[in-house]
């Protein structure tokens, strides 16, 4: 079962859930846009999720 995008223009709404396994293995993960990014550092991640709900809120504006 896919799941649904949100649709909401709070950015308090939008969850960044980080993982790593491995020295340079992470992903974060977004329920409310059923995204995950992966990349080496924690704070590539999490910045490139916080990119991602950005433009996703700044899309729903318009």
């Amino acid at each position: 079962m896919a799941g649904r995008i949100s649709e909401s223009t709070n950015r308090g709404d939008y969850e960044i859930l980080i993982r790593k396994r491995g020295e340079s293995d992470y992903a974060s993960y977004c329920p409310q846009l059923n995204l995950m990014i992966r990349g080496e550092v924690h704070e590539q991640v999490h910045e490139l999720m916080e990119e991602k709900i950005a433009h996703h809120i700044q899309n729903l504006n318009k």
